[in-house]
């Protein structure tokens, strides 16, 4: 095999490979060989079939797969050799190709770009811990507690009241007829909150304990008997107790209903909550910080494919007057986000960071809890796109270089009240919203600009057919 790289200068390379019409052969009579005992033709016995032979039944596709196989291996090896990594898939041109001919074919390849990466332990960057309040610990039981109702039994002569338990068997009838569905055992409502059916609890005020209270309601769009939809049911109650609201003590008991210890362990849990709540929105800024100093990074020069490529992904869903006003601006935003891809990329592979397996499935699992009653529907757009997959494990490989870097760089930390912690991220919300909004207001005004010049200048005419250019084969 003989390579020779053209046009050595810039990202664009050509690859010419030249594999003598001698070695091709020798590639076919392997094949031959291979399929020879596997081929069963009249008149031959298994395994003695004449190459000759062969060559006549089979010629074209041997000759077919073996092309493909060389073509894949040869482009590798030349790529590997000339330590070019393509950024996008490389194009192959095939100048001479056939049975018993040389085989001479370009390979068109856009290469990554040399990147910087001596400056990247300069990086600083804001790093915040936040200070919880005991105070704040305490507000959140206490909303907790006030979340987590609880009652005792009510005097026999209690009247119920909205806010109160009321537990009751019933039987139901429509029509004076009994129905699947219409009879509950020790049913519990809580007065006020309507969350069985429309107007029902409103009728359950003032009962009390052994009473029986004929309630009327109307059968919900979602009843599963479909020809009873809308229609009135009659339900006889029969009032087992009447239950009043009391305070939550909020004490050993109640943390260990909770999950916890007891109440100081409780109290821990939640401060640890509340400070991984704002620790994981300040980390995002902080990381934000980090991207942001990488865009001042030397890149030589950004492949025009990924460009395209981004470009197309920006614009997805636009009109193709609006693509055309946009492309300048989506370019630029494309530009740095490829660009701080490359920086990211290579001080990955440098460092030799991988994504493993365990960790792949261990976001899938983060991303299942997410959609809670949706867990196997998630589970199984996972198992069936793989590309979802691919950009899930992009997601984790990116984190996994963020975190390193934060290691390698210089942190300026900072101690941050809960209060100032809300602050900090109002101002980044707004000044990202603000940001939205210039480029949704630079993108309109440039439509509404182009819109004024075509309408000014040009007649209306039909936009000419796109030329779409192939990859020869002689």
């Amino acid at each position: 095999m003989k390579v020779t790289v053209e046009n050595k200068k810039g990202l664009n390379k050509d690859i010419k490979v030249f594999i003598d019409k001698k070695t091709m052969n020798s590639y076919m009579d392997e094949k031959y060989e291979e399929i020879k005992g596997t081929v069963n033709l009249k008149g031959f016995r298994p395994g003695k079939v004449p190459v000759e032979v062969l060559k006549r039944q089979f010629g074209k596709a041997v000759f077919s797969e073996v092309l493909d196989k060389v073509l894949k291996d040869t482009t590798t090896k030349a790529l590997e050799e000339n330590k070019i990594k393509p950024a996008g898939q490389p194009k192959l041109d095939l100048k001479t190709y056939g049975e018993d001919k040389d085989l001479e074919y370009i390979i068109s390849v856009t290469e990554f770009p040399k990147v910087e990466l001596k400056s990247i332990e300069n990086i600083k960057f804001d790093e915040y811990t936040v200070k919880i309040d005991e105070k704040e610990t305490e507000k959140r039981i206490k909303e907790i507690a006030k979340n987590t109702p609880s009652f005792k039994d009510a005097p026999p002569e209690t009247k119920a009241k909205e806010g109160d338990l009321v537990s009751f068997d019933y039987t139901a009838t429509v029509d004076e007829k009994s129905f699947k569905g219409g009879e509950g055992k020790n049913t519990q409502l809580t007065l006020g909150k309507d969350l069985f059916l429309k107007g029902f609890d409103k009728q359950l005020v003032g009962v009390k304990k052994d009473d029986q209270k004929i309630v009327e309601a109307i059968l919900p769009e979602n009843f599963p008997e479909k020809e009873l939809v809308n229609k009135k049911a009659i339900f006889n109650c029969k009032i087992l107790s009447v239950k009043i609201s009391e305070e939550v003590k909020i004490d050993d008991k109640f943390a260990k209903n909770l999950g916890a210890k007891d109440l100081k362990d409780l109290k821990a849990l939640i401060s640890k909550q509340i400070d991984d709540e704002y620790k994981n929105s300040l980390d995002r800024l902080s990381k934000n910080q980090i991207l942001k100093e990488l865009e001042k990074f030397k890149v030589d020069e950004i492949p025009q494919n990924l460009v395209e490529e981004e470009v197309k992904a920006l614009s997805q869903g636009m009109t193709e007057e609006d693509k055309k006003n946009s492309k300048d601006n989506f370019e630029e935003i494309a530009k740095k986000r490829i660009k701080v891809g490359l920086i990211l990329n290579e001080f990955g592979e440098k460092n030799q960071i991988k994504v493993t397996e365990q960790e792949l499935q261990a976001e899938v699992q983060k991303q299942i809890r997410m959609m809670p009653g949706q867990e196997k529907m998630v589970m199984d757009f996972y198992q069936k796109n793989q590309s979802a997959l691919a950009s899930l494990r992009g997601t984790v490989y990116e984190e996994k270089i963020l975190s390193l870097v934060k290691q390698k760089a210089k942190p300026n930390k900072k101690e941050v009240s809960k209060d100032e912690a809300e602050k900090i991220l109002k101002q980044s919300q707004n000044q990202d919203l603000n940001l939205e909004n210039e480029v949704k207001k630079y993108s309109k005004k440039k439509v509404e600009t182009k819109k004024k010049e075509v309408k000014k200048i040009t007649p209306k005419m039909k936009s000419p057919p796109k030329k779409i250019k192939k990859v020869s084969k002689k």
